[in-house]
């Protein structure tokens, strides 16, 4: 990670780029390649996909907004992440944390320009960034939004959170957009990956994109507060009994040069949802499996690994049916 003592122009950068991002999404969305699925489905038609999107895309559902402090730190810092969760999802992994609004559409419905005032009052609640959770599904009446806000003078680090099954396609509307990015990689094993995901070819989708997103935005720079500027943080979710290939990722990350990125080591694993229903994973990571891979990716030669006590198993499960689904 560096550090720089500098200040970014979030809202020029961000206003530049914005009507591109508008019409590529757009454009995506006649014949959907957002994600890994691939339904090829025209959306500005109203087709539903994978993602069980029904509404016009001048509207959104969102589960909650809030300032979140259950992010890695120097996303969070003192104030919080400025944190928009979007209902439903594109992939359907069976020990989803937030299956509230994952599988069961937890959420409101709103206009384009109710989600822009969400991101305006974030920003004044001194929120770090704006933080977008899944939101590959619903990119383009997020960026119309986002243009809206753009225009009322937003002008904070964009976060861009998602599970890593995101398209070229889709990471090109992003370019310009994004500063920080945020993605999940999950498993190497395709079998794994369509078992408790019901995701085809997730490592090589998920590993495509994760590059395209170092290409654009580099790795992890922070200001002299320790706060996130810009930058790629790659998260890992640990299942128990190694469930998520774990070791083999580490080695797939250092031959693929991400040996200087930050990489989020997550011991937070709880068997919620479907979870229960798989032996293998039906338990909490015990500490020596998770300790044991720490050590082993500090022996590979991971410059910056970000660790979780043992204890964020209960402390980063959310419950969306309360107005702050966090106790933090």
């Amino acid at each position: 990670m560096k550090t720089k003592n500098y200040k970014i122009n979030y809202n020029k950068k961000h206003l530049e780029n914005i009507d591109r991002a508008i019409e590529k999404a757009k454009a995506l969305y006649d014949n959907c390649i957002c994600c890994g699925h691939l339904c090829k489905l025209n959306r500005n038609q109203n087709k539903i996909g994978r993602c069980k999107i029904f509404e016009d895309n001048n509207h959104i559902k969102v589960a909650s907004h809030t300032l979140h402090f259950g992010e890695e730190p120097m996303l969070v810092g003192k104030n919080g992440s400025g944190t928009i969760f979007f209902s439903n999802c594109n992939l359907n992994c069976v020990f989803c944390q937030n299956y509230q609004i994952s599988s069961a559409g937890i959420g409101e419905i709103i206009d384009i320009e109710t989600l822009a005032l969400y991101f305006l009052e974030l920003e004044k609640k001194c929120a770090n960034n704006i933080n977008l959770v899944s939101a590959s599904h619903v990119i383009y009446p997020i960026l119309k939004a986002l243009k809206i806000a753009l225009n009322k003078g937003l002008n904070l680090p964009i976060v861009y959170n998602t599970n890593g099954y995101d398209t070229e396609e889709l990471l090109e509307c992003l370019d310009g957009i994004v500063d920080i990015y945020l993605p999940d990689l999950k498993y190497l094993f395709d079998e794994k990956a369509f078992k408790y995901s019901r995701a085809e070819n997730y490592f090589k989708v998920a590993i495509k994109a994760i590059e395209i997103m170092k290409s654009q935005v580099g790795d992890l720079i922070l200001d002299d507060s320790g706060i996130a500027k810009s930058g790629i943080i790659i998260r890992h979710l640990i299942l128990p009994n190694n469930q998520s290939d774990s070791y083999d990722i580490l080695i797939e990350l250092k031959e693929r040069g991400f040996l200087a990125s930050t990489i989020s080591l997550m011991s937070q694993y709880n068997p919620e949802f479907k979870a229960k229903n798989f032996d293998e994973i039906n338990r909490k990571l015990y500490f020596k499996e998770y300790n044991d891979l720490i050590n082993y990716a500090l022996d590979l030669g991971f410059e910056n690994i970000l660790s979780q006590e043992m204890e964020s198993s209960e402390t980063y499960l959310p419950d969306f049916t309360r107005e702050f689904p966090f106790q933090f």
